[in-house]
């Protein structure tokens, strides 16, 4: 058996049936492509090998990969060790992509921000994280929860969680209960605001949440002297239309100061 290594946030799903219950959770067309991150003692990859798919599995620990070819000989040329956070994913894959796995906790929101990068390749996405951060990405406007990956998730994706793992499901035992989350792609290509300005606002504007848009805004707008009406909210009380109509604000102020 693989020894979990602390220094990689190993905990690995030892119950099968909640691995049954995560690969059925995404819809892959036969011979789609599907890059499953962090393999781990290949819980899941067992079960996506019986799929008619194209997989391509990433696991950034030499003792897993060792062990993943040796019960598997036919994954090699499909198993990548790398770190999946420096992969070059228009190199590797042509084309869509789904997306599957056990996300290592401490960087699943690198993660995320990656597959908001890649999202017009990829259509869905099913995952287990901390149920912490599932719950941030699932929660509507309004809630404490609520956040920057809660909104920029979810004007690209509609989101779902789907269910709760309890940490007695992995060896080692986690301190935290996980989420199991699906990712589905909406129809929006491209926002009506610049995209750039977007991401920043709503940076902006998360990372001092208990400010009023008016005040945290100011780092991005010098003069805020406006009765613009959203001016006068937190950012938790923005919905993704507001947010969209907070950057076309913004960048219509920037032109007029020019």
């Amino acid at each position: 058996m693989i020894r979990p290594k602390k220094h990689l946030g190993q905990h690995f799903l030892t119950d099968i049936s909640i691995a049954q219950r995560i690969v059925d959770s995404l819809h892959p067309a036969i011979g789609d492509t599907v890059l499953e991150i962090g393999a781990g003692t290949g819980i899941l990859t067992g079960l996506l090998l019986q799929k008619e798919i194209r997989l391509l599995t990433v696991e950034i620990d030499p003792e897993s990969v060792a062990y993943l070819l040796k019960k598997w000989p036919d994954l090699r040329g499909m198993l990548i060790e790398k770190n999946f956070l420096n992969l070059d994913l228009d190199q590797l894959i042509r084309g869509p992509f789904h997306m599957i796995g056990n996300f290592p906790y401490n960087i699943s929101s690198q993660i995320f921000f990656r597959i908001i990068e890649q999202r017009l390749r990829v259509p869905t996405v099913v995952c287990m994280v901390q149920k912490e951060v599932a719950d941030r990405i699932t929660s509507p406007p309004g809630s404490k929860q609520y956040g920057i990956l809660s909104v920029l998730l979810r004007t690209y994706y509609d989101t779902e969680y789907l269910f709760t793992v309890k940490p007695g499901s992995f060896f080692p035992p986690p301190r935290v209960t996980s989420g199991v989350i699906r990712l589905v792609r909406n129809r929006i290509e491209k926002l009506p605001c610049d995209e750039r300005l977007f991401f920043k606002v709503v940076k902006t504007t998360f990372n001092q949440r208990r400010k009023m848009l008016r005040n945290s805004l100011r780092s991005i707008l010098l003069n805020l002297d406006s009765h613009f009406e959203l001016l006068t909210k937190r950012p938790e009380e923005l919905d993704i239309p507001e947010f969209i109509e907070l950057t076309r604000w913004v960048e219509s102020q920037l032109a007029a100061n020019r």
